[in-house]
Order: structure tokens, then C-alpha cells, then sequence
């Protein structure tokens, strides 16, 4: 089966929808299948062999230039393609520069439009690589800000298109109104031109089909899954060693990490600080940088600097003996969370998790039975579950080890890889199933 994965580049950092699409797209070509992963905006980023194809569409500069101004609607080939080089791609998303919210929304917009869009002719030249280049037999977006692309894909292309939905509401909702509504109302009529939609986890099978206004039956749950190479179990925590928690994720206020060091500090009170260790891991755009200070600032503040350590992006390795030298992992969340990639790479080397009883953390804790979860936004009950499992070590270890053996068992790669198949092989058998089918 040839498969046209497009994917989307999250300028220059650690994605995890990123990770999600090339560990995917490297299972499905492992088992035989014919993939071209597909970069937008910028190349993609990730810790493992970087399986996308040469070639960026829909090149951020191109993308911003065709927003602002008409001329660039009408430019040839040749400009359009020194604009996509990946140098310059790579160096635009190093500036780390910050888009007001506005034309953000108005750009979103526009994408979501598709053919009558101001990325047009962008479109133009991935559904003629599609068409007369690659030539799949099915095509999948990554994401439903993709879903500009469906209608022209299907009608030149005439193959199933699937889109991804992994968390992007987030960003939608932030949008000022009347961009919010706008997007909103366009992505529920785009919607109707994709054939399904595949979710990672039953609550958000749910959520999005309501968000997108399509029925429950065209959106598969295919579990999130990771390349467990590497990922090996190490000897806990000895008697009388400090008590280690950590928090790797983005650092940004939705995935609460100034939950995470509120309860550590908690945790010194009542424990003794030389008992307690924090480690936090994770990039930070320029726009969360003042709040990763003021995090900073409140440790060195309360006086616990020396029991605190800060090692932002970590590469694959640092990851895994990151996770590997915690005694749990938290990920507090704000928001309802649909992947939680993190999580399951923390039950892979048996590290327990805490996390809040709110989007795809429930089933998680409830398929692994690795970990205990509080109610969203409750610090105490987040100190009192990590307390929990400092002061009875026996059934951390032991949540950890029942994580750590479903995540090898059914949360591994190619097991999203075959699942993922049998969604596809559904489409292809004939368009629209009538009944939704958990992993597959």
C-alpha cells in the first residue's frame, strides 16, 4: 500500500505529534507498507531516524509571504522553491520569533479554506506531487488544520483521505473571536470532506467528533504507541535515598508544571528537603519564557535550588535516563490531554505517573493500572498521591512494573503501526465504515 503521510513541522523543537507521525510512518515501513512522510511548514524534528521525505510544502515563509501580500500569490516555481529551501526553513525556526494571535488566526484560517485560500497555488503543488509523483492509494493529514486539503486531494487524487486529530483544539480555542468563530465554523465544514478520522483515545473520540461536528462512527481509536528501543526498566530507589519526582513536557501552563513544583514544595514541607528531589525536562518557546523564569524564580525563592534541576530539551538518551532516574513522573495537565506521550515513555522504564483524572489520562491509568491520578487543578491531591507513593514504596514499584509491562505489551510501535492498517484496509475496502471500531 502506498501511504502519503502529511505531517507538520513544529519549527525546530521536539514534537510530539511530530515523534507520534515519524514513529508511525517508520513501523508502517518497517512492516512493508510504501510511506511518504510529508513535512509542512518546516522540516520536522525528532529523536529518532528522521524517515520524511526531501521536501517541505507549505514552506513557512511561502506560507506567511502568500498571507500578507498578493504578489507572492503570483511568484514562480523557482522563487517559491529558494523560500522552501531547508536551510533557511531551519534558520526561521530558529529566530523563534512570536506571530501575533490575530494574524495567526486569519492565517489558520486561510489554510483551513484550502482552494480558495491565499495558499492556493501551496496546495496546488502537494496535490500535484500526489497526483503525478507519488501516486498513493490513501492519504492522511495530521491534523484537522489539514482539512483545507481534503476536498481538492479527493477530487484530483480520487483516494480515501483520513486526518489525525491530536490536540490542536488547544491552539483553535486561544484564537481571538471573530477568528475563533470563523476557524470553528470552517473546520466544521471542511470536516465533511474527509472520509475518517483516527483519535488516540476513546474520550477523544468523543470530544472531537462533537468539536467537529461528524458523526461518532467515521472516528477510529488507534492507541498511541512508541519505539521501545532503549526503554529498559533500571533498579529503584534504595532506603534512605531521596524521594525523586519529575515532569517532562513542554514548558507551558497547560501542562501544568507549576502544579508539578507547587506540590514538590509541598512535598520538602512535609518530608524534609533533603528528601525530596525535583527534575524537570522540556522545551520552552519564547513565549512561555517569562513563565519558565517565574518557576525558576519561585524555587530559588523557597530555598530549594539545590534539590531543584532544570535540564530543558533532552535528546532521546537524556530522555530515557531522565525517566529512567525518576521514582515518578507527573503531568499535570490543564487541559484535557489526548496523547500523553510522556506518560507512556515514563510506564516504559517502569517509572510510575500521577496525572489528573481528565482526558486520555483515565484510560491510560486504567489500562496500565501504572499510576494513580487526582482531580484536575487540586495540588493537595496531587501532593498527596506523589506522598502516596513516596511513603509506600513497594506499590510504586509495583504500579511501575505493571505499567511498564502493558506499554511493552500493547503500547509498542508497530502495534500502532498494524492497528493503524487496519483502519486504513477498512477505507480502502470500500469508503466510510458505518460502525467505529477501537483500534481499528
Amino acid at each position: 500500500m502506498k501511504i502519503a503521510y502529511v505531517t507538520a513541522g513544529a519549527a525546530g523543537m521536539y514534537c510530539g505529534s511530530c515523534l507520534h507521525d515519524n514513529t508511525l510512518a517508520k513501523a508502517l515501513i518497517d512492516a512493508g507498507q510504501d510511506v511518504a512522510l510529508i513535512p509542512t511548514y518546516t522540516p520536522i524534528r525528532t529523536d529518532e531516524v528522521d524517515v520524511s521525505i526531501d521536501r517541505v510544502f507549505y514552506g513557512a515563509v511561502n506560507v506567511f509571504l502568500e498571507q500578507k501580500s498578493s504578489i507572492f500569490r503570483h511568484t514562480p516555481r523557482f522563487v517559491d522553491s529558494l523560500l522552501d529551501a531547508k536551510p533557511l526553513l531551519n534558520w526561521v525556526s530558529g529566530r523563534g520569533s512570536s506571530v501575533d494571535a490575530k494574524d495567526l488566526g486569519d492565517l489558520t484560517l486561510s489554510v483551513l479554506l484550502g482552494e480558495d485560500g491565499r495558499q492556493s497555488k501551496e496546495l496546488a503543488k502537494l496535490v500535484q506531487f500526489l497526483k503525478e509523483d507519488y501516486r498513493p492509494d490513501l492519504v492522511h493529514l495530521t491534523n484537522s488544520m489539514f482539512l483545507g486539503f481534503a476536498r481538492e486531494i479527493k477530487r484530483e487524487v480520487g483516494c480515501p483521505v483520513l486526518c489525525s486529530v491530536q490536540g490542536e483544539e488547544i491552539f483553535l480555542d486561544e484564537l481571538p473571536d471573530p477568528q475563533r468563530s470563523d476557524v470553528r465554523a470552517a473546520l466544521r465544514e471542511r470536516a465533511q470532506d474527509v472520509d475518517g478520522f483516527v483519535a488516540t483515545s476513546d474520550y477523544y473520540v468523543d470530544f472531537m467528533s462533537d468539536y467537529l461536528g461528524v458523526d461518532r462512527s467515521i472516528v477510529h481509536q488507534v492507541d498511541l504507541g512508541i519505539n521501545l528501543d532503549g526503554f529498559d526498566a533500571v533498579d529503584r530507589q534504595s532506603a534512605g535515598d531521596p524521594f525523586v519526582m519529575g515532569f517532562l513536557a513542554r514548558i507551558c501552563p497547560e501542562k501544568g508544571p507549576h502544579l508539578a513544583i507547587e506540590a514538590f514544595r509541598r512535598l520538602c514541607d512535609r518530608a524534609g528537603r533533603s528528601n525530596i528531589r525535583m527534575r524537570m525536562a522540556g522545551y520552552c518557546g519564547p513565549r512561555d519564557h517569562a513563565y519558565r523564569d517565574a518557576l525558576l524564580a519561585s524555587v530559588a525563592q523557597w530555598g530549594l535550588t539545590d534539590s531543584f534541576e532544570y535540564l530543558g530539551e533532552v535528546d532521546r538518551p537524556g530522555k530515557i535516563a531522565f525517566l529512567q532516574g525518576l521514582d515518578v513522573m507527573t503531568l499535570p495537565t490543564t487541559f484535557r490531554e489526548p496523547k500523553g506521550l510522556s506518560v507512556i515513555e515514563a510506564l516504559a522504564v517502569g517509572t510510575p505517573v500521577v496525572v489528573p483524572e481528565h482526558g486520555t489520562f483515565p484510560e491510560l491509568v486504567q489500562e496500565t493500572d501504572g499510576g494513580l491520578l487526582f482531580k484536575p487543578g487540586d495540588t493537595e491531591g496531587l501532593t498527596q498521591a506523589l506522598d502516596t507513593l513516596r511513603t509506600h514504596p513497594d506499590h510504586r514499584r509495583r504500579l511501575g512494573e505493571h505499567g511498564r509491562q502493558v506499554v511493552h505489551a500493547r503500547r509498542d510501535a508497530s502495534t500502532m503501526a498494524d492497528n493503524t492498517m487496519k483502519v486504513y484496509r477498512r477505507f480502502l475496502a470500500g469508503g466510510r465504515p458505518k460502525e467505529s471500531s477501537q483500534n481499528g
